[in-house]
């Protein structure tokens, strides 16, 4: 049995043996990856695996989808993420005896993912079934300072003979299918060799055509070699104490020799040495936390969890050039490691206000698939650009009509991202180049998906909104809300700008609130005790469309998005009505319900949202963690305190905050990007100041235009702020 031990500010700590059933999440915790490649966390014996997993960045296989009855504009082909060679197996012979920590007596086991150093390392003292003391010593990490490179440190002790054999492993055997609708498709030897040597293997994927080369480097130590077209084995003997390290490198489909570009990185790598590796991932590290920290005092639980969170965030989005920010990252083979819109909305603005670097290379790769959305836009009979909601590489993935096709929103959260990220950045050449176009495509979509009633009042009809339990509904507020900022931004005629002034916003005045979409407070109450959750798994969707019951926040995400277009009682108001028909089936809600619930006052409610974001995945709380990180929920717990206590908010392109503190913590301190000038923040109970670096700043406190010069700072008493009693809910916040 094993557990993660108390809060470290800057590390994750297990300690003992995973048992079998928490392999695969704590896999997902213990991965590593750069944005480019991705290993999971698996431990080094071969024999220990819930599920391999070595993920290359839009490395997938094709696979026809089928249906029941067949329909117009069905996606005729999925595309799933598959293993990449695993260089992780190591198999140890100490004695005669395999080294294997279900037998004999395993007197320490540790493993500790060091936040700062980009590093797993384990620790293992163990006695064998005939009595030799073994200690044992790894270190693996996925170079920042170099994309396609892994690398890994191997030490072991003991008075006896030793053995090891270092593997390079194609085609693996995957893990059974999980009956669940975010699991991944298995595909069951996906590679034919192309050539092989001691040195590297070079396969193919059988349907989508992608070559893949890895190279591997033994030093340290003396060895054999040995090659078979799915297997490089490296095998070293000694006694006493054998140490090497072992350099990896991946290329795969850049219309180049991925043979020799990968041998070359390969060669670097191992001429450059672990440590020069190490010391190179520090430093890229050390300048990741300098500008994305966020440091608070009163929870060391969250603080550890919204460093986790954040270090996660940067390795599903630094190095994702060509691709895209899979929902998974690359830490499992969730969702077939398809992107969906929640790159755009939850993981883009940490990234936008602490690296603008990494979001405009994630919508530099939106813009690469315009083509794709294009096409499918003239599949569907629409204008502009229709972009895929599940995908690799562009084509639309999803072969599921009502949360797929129709949930027409993810080209208003495109550029949405666009907008955010010009504001913050001023980046003209970005919107030159790629970001206009991805505005005025999207608008075009928006036009030929609308229509005048009578009245001239525009409607958007039969979409599917954030929340999935309400399909193919009318005038879906956020839909229509984060559309009608996108036809303004990119004003093509007067016909657009009249359907983005004209546009539907449901509102129920008997109730006092907005409807989520048009009548959706006049459906059936649902009646939650005693349900299980998610409600998907449990309940027909036929019971789920016709009542109010929401899976996800939805019209609270669209008072987050867009704020400028609700009042304060509004935002009162209608969050108590939705936060009674929530069930939080999804990771994507507890972060935008907690920066709701702190600008409404909730506080403690918030502090508690913000808890189970930062803790999902960490604590093993997870439906679907073994199957990898939720990567939105990693950058939530990031939202939840920047944008719900510290009251971060860019609507219009202005820059403001409102901040607040939940009773429970006395300090909150972040970091945001604004043009040339960095902003740090500090709130505690009785004051927020605000510091400034680069240029001068200018940004709107709680309303009051305030411009802070280089060096300066501006301090302000902290607004009062009553906390008011949770409203009721079918779900309350997970318990610590």
């Amino acid at each position: 049995m094993s557990e993660i031990g108390a809060a470290e500010p800057w590390a994750i700590r297990e300690t003992g043996v995973p048992e079998d059933d928490e392999l695969r999440q704590r896999e997902s915790v213990f991965a590593l990856a750069n944005g480019h490649i991705g290993l999971r966390g698996n431990l080094d014996e071969p024999e220990l695996c819930g599920m391999p997993g070595t993920y290359l960045n839009s490395l997938y296989e094709e696979r026809d989808v089928s249906y029941p009855e067949a329909g117009y504009a069905f996606p005729e082909r999925t595309q799933t993420v598959v293993d990449a060679p695993n260089a992780k197996p190591v198999t140890l012979t100490v004695g005669g005896e395999r080294f294997d920590v279900r037998t004999g007596t395993v007197r320490r086991h540790e493993r500790v993912l060091d936040l700062r150093r980009g590093t797993l390392v384990r620790e293992v003292e163990w006695t064998s079934p005939a009595g030799v003391d073994v200690w044992l010593r790894s270190e693996r990490l996925v170079s920042f300072a170099r994309p396609s490179v892994a690398a890994f440190r191997w030490t072991v002790r003991a008075d006896a003979p030793l053995r090891v054999e270092s593997d390079l492993r194609v085609n693996e055997e995957p893990p059974e299918a999980r009956d669940d609708p975010r699991a991944s498709a298995v595909i069951r030897a996906p590679f034919e060799p192309v050539a092989h040597d001691r040195d590297v293997l070079v396969h193919r994927t059988r349907r989508s055509g992608i070559t893949v080369a890895a190279a591997v480097a033994h030093t340290g130590a003396d060895g054999t070699a040995q090659a078979e077209p799915d297997l490089l084995r490296w095998t070293a003997e000694g006694h006493g104490e054998l140490r090497f390290d072992k350099m990896v490198a991946y290329r795969w489909d850049g219309g180049e020799d991925v043979r020799g570009a990968a041998l070359r990185e390969r060669d670097a790598a191992a001429s450059a040495g672990f440590d020069a590796l190490a010391d190179e991932q520090c430093r890229v590290l050390a300048e990741f936390w300098s500008g994305a920290d966020v440091e608070i005092d009163g929870d060391p639980e969250v603080q550890q969890a919204v460093r986790f969170g954040l270090f996660h965030v940067l390795q599903a989005g630094a190095l994702s050039v060509p691709g895209p920010v899979p929902a998974k990252g690359l830490t499992g083979n969730g969702y077939d490691g398809h992107t969906l819109w929640d790159t755009e909305i939850y993981v883009l603005p940490v990234l936008t206000y602490t690296h603008p670097e990494y979001a405009e290379r994630a919508l530099r790769w939106r813009h690469h698939t315009l083509d794709h959305a294009r096409d499918r836009a003239r599949e569907l009979g629409l204008d502009g650009a229709a972009f895929a909601w599940r995908t690799i590489t562009g084509p639309e993935c999803s072969g599921y009509w009502p949360a797929g096709t129709a949930g027409l929103h993810v080209n208003a959260d495109i550029a949405g991202a666009v907008l955010r990220y010009h504001a913050a950045t001023g980046d003209e050449t970005f919107m030159r180049e790629a970001g206009r176009e991805l505005i005025d495509e999207t608008a075009r979509l928006w036009i030929s998906v609308s229509h005048l009633d009578a009245d001239g009042v525009a409607h958007v009809s039969g979409v599917t909104g954030p929340d999935e339990y309400s399909a193919l509904m009318d005038d879906n507020v956020y839909t229509n809300l984060m559309a009608q900022q996108n036809l303004r931004a990119a004003a093509l005629d007067e016909h657009s700008l009249e359907i983005a002034d004209r546009i539907a916003i449901p509102f129920d005045e008997r109730h006092g609130v907005h409807e989520q979409a048009a009548g959706f407070t006049r459906l059936e109450e649902w009646t939650f005790p005693g349900d299980r959750f998610p409600l998907m798994l449990h309940h027909p969707y036929l019971n789920l469309y016709r009542r109010q019951v929401v899976k996800q926040a939805d019209l609270v995400l669209a008072m987050l998005m867009r704020g400028d277009a609700f009042t304060a009682e509004q935002k009162r108001r209608n969050f108590d009505y939705y936060e009674a028909r929530t069930v939080r089936d999804s990771s994507l809600s507890a972060p935008v319900q907690a920066v709701l619930a702190a600008e409404v006052g909730h506080l403690s409610l918030a502090h508690a949202y913000l808890a189970e974001a930062a803790l999902l995945d960490l604590r093993g709380g997870g439906e679907s963690g073994g199957d990898g990180l939720h990567i939105a929920a990693c950058a939530g717990a990031w939202m939840a305190l920047v944008m719900g206590f510290g009251g971060l908010r860019d609507s219009g392109g202005r820059l403001s905050f409102a901040p607040r503190l939940p009773p429970g913590l006395t300090r909150l301190r972040f970091r945001v990007r604004w043009r040339r000038a960095r902003l740090t923040v500090t709130v505690t109970p009785g004051k927020v100041c605000y510091e400034a670096s680069g240029d001068a700043t200018t940004f709107h406190h709680e309303g009051t235009e305030v411009t802070v010069a280089d060096g300066d700072t501006a301090t302000f008493p902290l607004a009062p702020v009553a906390d008011r009693p949770a409203p009721p809910s079918p779900r309350p916040p997970s318990p610590r």
